[in-house]
């Protein structure tokens, strides 16, 4: 009998270590504001990017991989649920610090109700953990830690939400506290030097690596670079012919390299998806300090494609082609039904989840995308090749000016994204059959929102069901 149970023993310790084994590592590491140009494999001259340009040889580049909005908060929501922002409550605005007087809404985030990439992991016996900016509320009930994370080093917002700042229009000044580095749930330092704060989430997260070389893992590094103000450590600094956010994007590139360096050294390699991307594109109207989207119309809060479509780069050995280049309509929202395929996780059944699984794409398998639209908010959508605006007010950069504008259009606008990359020429009159259809898909998504769309949360109502 105890030989028995040793032998029964043994083999139920055989089959959880190899279903252990089979389950990939997972690493997601998101800049915040890098333009779609902005990497030498995208086309980027002025700087040198050999370790993304490495993801694209070893893996595959997507030229058309949208990120779920085009400011922070919303993209970073629907990164991590897989579904629109409008779906989660988080629309149009970003999170602004509690700790003090809030210009925004009040103390929210995103809900902790929702189901995050990090939380359907950890069902799987994954190790979790966050490393950068977060940026989906700071109050307690909405930290990394209550969304599905073992782990948290960061700061919980943009680094230039510190001390104060002038609301624009209104002239009004809002008082911020100082800029909080948090270590789990506890501040551990303020005003920390931006210099070094790269460097500190690239140590942070391959620590993280080493730590959890053995059973599989999770690890979200949510830069807060590009992001202005720009910083960057004293060894990157004049290194690049674009100043200092060639300098910056050139330090993320060693951070990459470092990561990469570390899943080998832990001879992880071939059990380790890597996945590279942006929040959205850049902000042009910070000049030298924004980066670019050439040849894409626009960037950071626009709805045209230079606001929405980012770098993507992915990297799995053996898994996903090597030199490859997928062309077709794919999102940052499509990764966590496709994450949860190969890992062995759920997709949430009892709500609407927008992002759809894409393995087959993603490795290079296919290159037909199980996605051919994709939704801007209420106001636009992508179909195919063909893109509509609704008539009404859009944010767009004025180069000669520096500034975003709100500006009226009378009409209704369609573009030809395959002949049009850069939205220069509106088609709707051409075809209006188009114009048609792509109103009527419009509509059947605001309605079924209006059945389907989930809280934001409100840190009063459910402060006392979060410990």
């Amino acid at each position: 009998m105890n030989r028995f149970i040793i032998v029964t023993c043994l083999s139920l310790f055989f089959v959880a270590t190899t279903l252990a084994a089979e389950k990939p590592n997972i690493v997601i590491v998101m800049t915040d504001d890098q333009g779609y140009a902005d990497a030498g494999c995208y086309g980027a001259q002025e700087f040198k990017t050999p370790n993304l340009d490495r993801l694209a040889v070893e893996g595959r580049r997507f030229t058309n991989f949208y990120a779920g909005a085009t400011v922070c908060s919303p993209s970073r929501a629907s990164l991590l649920t897989g579904c629109y922002p409008d779906r989660v409550g988080v629309v149009n605005f970003v999170f602004f610090p509690t700790r003090g007087e809030n210009p925004g809404a009040g103390p929210n985030g995103l809900h902790p109700n929702e189901i995050t990439i990090a939380e359907m992991l950890k069902e799987q016996g994954y190790a979790t953990a966050c490393v950068g900016k977060w940026h989906l509320g700071d109050a307690k009930p909405f930290l990394p830690t209550n969304q599905g994370f073992d782990e948290y080093f960061g700061l919980p917002y943009s680094n230039d939400m510190r001390n104060g700042v002038n609301l624009p229009k209104t002239g009004i000044r809002k008082e911020f506290p100082p800029l909080p580095l948090y270590d789990g749930n506890t501040i551990i330092e303020t005003d920390p030097d931006q210099r070094f704060l790269t460097r500190r989430y690239t140590e942070r997260a391959t620590d993280f690596i080493k730590r959890n070389k053995n059973k599989p893992f999770f690890l979200y590094v949510p830069h807060s670079m590009p992001h202005v103000p720009l910083h960057v450590h004293p060894d990157f600094a004049g290194k690049s012919e674009q100043g200092l956010y060639g300098d910056v994007i050139q330090e993320i590139d060693w951070s990459v390299g470092q990561i990469l360096q570390t899943i080998k050294d832990c001879n992880i390699d071939e059990k380790t998806w890597v996945i590279f991307t942006s929040d959205n594109g850049p902000w042009l109207t910070m000049g030298d300090h924004g980066g670019k989207a050439i040849p894409l119309r626009d960037g950071k809060q626009t709805k045209y494609d230079g606001g929405h479509k980012v770098i993507c780069l992915m990297r799995y050995p053996n898994k996903i082609q090597p030199n490859t280049v997928g062309n077709a309509t794919i999102s940052s929202i499509d990764l966590f039904p496709t994450i949860a395929k190969i890992c062995n996780g759920k997709v949430p059944d009892d709500r609407k989840i927008d992002g759809v699984e894409a393995w087959d794409y993603f490795s290079g398998n296919s290159e037909q995308s199980p996605r051919n639209t994709y939704f801007y908010n209420g106001q636009v959508v992508r179909h195919g090749k063909w893109k509509l605006f609704l008539s009404g007010n859009y944010l767009e950069f004025q180069p000669e000016k520096l500034v975003n504008q709100g500006i009226k259009y009378n009409k209704l606008r369609l573009y030809n994204l395959e002949t049009d990359v850069s939205e220069t020429t509106d088609v709707s009159e051409q075809f209006p059959e188009i114009v048609a259809d792509l109103k009527k898909r419009l509509e059947e998504y605001r309605e079924d929102l209006k059945h389907n769309s989930r809280p934001l949360g409100i840190a009063s109502k459910i402060s006392a069901e979060i410990p």
